[in-house]
């Protein structure tokens, strides 16, 4: 790391010319420049009387990019856990923001709820059986409820599991750096790996985000047929997506968040609503910056939004650059 080096020096001697502030101590510019010789020709005569003191000055990082990537793993470790005949929810790393969830029983469609008390009601499908799948705690500290619901008939479902738990995080960005269901990815999958390489040149974390953006919005296209077709429980595959380079808005969201957070960048892959229209996109934080909402990139002077999948399918169209910069039109309504 670079170092700065400044010489301080201290003087029984001083020069002290007034600028402002003090009229009855006025000097002519010809005794100023009197006044200045003879006080330096006095330092000169004098070197006993300076001390120097030399101070080493070192930059505070605002970003420590990891060398390759940084995959944090959720764990069920067991310390924590709440169970009955068929649901195990796993709670021991609660203060990292998720928990996990392993059911055993015999229903076919199984929903997860998060709740958070005076918050959002985060519905998710549970779709491994006899395994844990984690769910992150979104909305930060506070009370919740988990519930493990399964299905009676139709839209019908009957609660099989209830636990109220009380959330304090240890580091308030971690449920947006963990993997979750909505951005699947562990240290071995591809998204990482390219993720890695899309920000090896990158000095900082406005250039990773400036670089995997720049990546995806070029290399990925707007997969309209897939838009037409997909199903209610859809789950992004990012490694799938890089190799098909195409994709929907959930799946341009969820590849940008997957290299952002292996890239040890807090990310919220958020989903709301664009006029009518179901949405998502990606809040990034920056140090220094705060959270920075719909972003695309920075630019030197503005945060330009960060829509990946109009920003792709725009192609630079300048009603479609106007139309995602302005944030009014995007209302965010889950984040994962």
């Amino acid at each position: 790391m670079k170092k700065n080096r400044i010489v301080v020096l201290t003087a029984c001697t001083a020069l002290m010319v007034s600028v402002s502030g003090c009229q009855s101590q006025k000097a002519s510019v010809a005794e100023s420049q009197t006044i200045a010789a003879e006080s330096t020709a006095a330092l000169a005569e004098e070197p006993e009387s300076l001390a120097v003191v030399t101070v080493e000055e070192e930059a505070v990082p605002l970003y420590s990019k990891p060398a390759g990537s940084n995959v944090r793993t959720p764990q069920a470790s067991g310390t924590t856990t709440y169970s009955n005949n068929s649901v195990t929810l796993d709670a021991s790393n609660l203060s990292q923001g998720y928990v996990m969830v392993q059911y055993t029983g015999g229903s076919s469609k199984i929903k997860v709820q998060v709740i958070k008390s005076g918050g959002e009601t985060y519905t998710y499908d549970l779709n491994a059986r006899s395994a844990y799948e984690v769910f992150p705690m979104s909305e930060g500290n506070g009370s919740y409820t988990v519930r493990v619901l399964e299905q009676v008939q139709g839209n019908q479902y009957a609660v099989k599991f209830s636990q109220d738990l009380s959330v304090s995080l240890a580091d308030q960005f971690a449920p947006f750096l963990y993997p979750n269901q909505y951005v699947n990815f562990t240290a071995d999958s591809s998204v990482v790996k390219k993720g890695a390489e899309v920000a090896a040149s990158s000095a900082d974390a406005l250039e990773v985000v400036s670089s995997v953006y720049n990546y995806v919005v070029t290399n990925i296209t707007y997969d309209t047929a897939k838009a037409n077709s997909v199903q209610s429980g859809y789950l992004p595959n990012c490694d799938s997506i890089l190799s098909q380079k195409k994709g929907i808005c959930f799946d341009y969201a969820a590849v940008m968040t997957a290299m952002l957070r292996s890239q040890n960048i807090p990310t919220k892959l958020v989903v709301g609503y664009t006029g009518s229209l179901y949405h998502a996109w990606i809040n990034v934080y920056i140090e220094g910056q705060g959270w920075v909402d719909n972003i695309i990139y920075f630019d030197g002077q503005d945060w330009k939004l960060m829509d990946p999948t109009f920003a792709s399918s725009g192609k630079g169209d300048p009603a479609i650059e106007e139309y995602i910069k302005n944030s009014s039109n995007y209302k965010a309504k889950y984040s994962y």
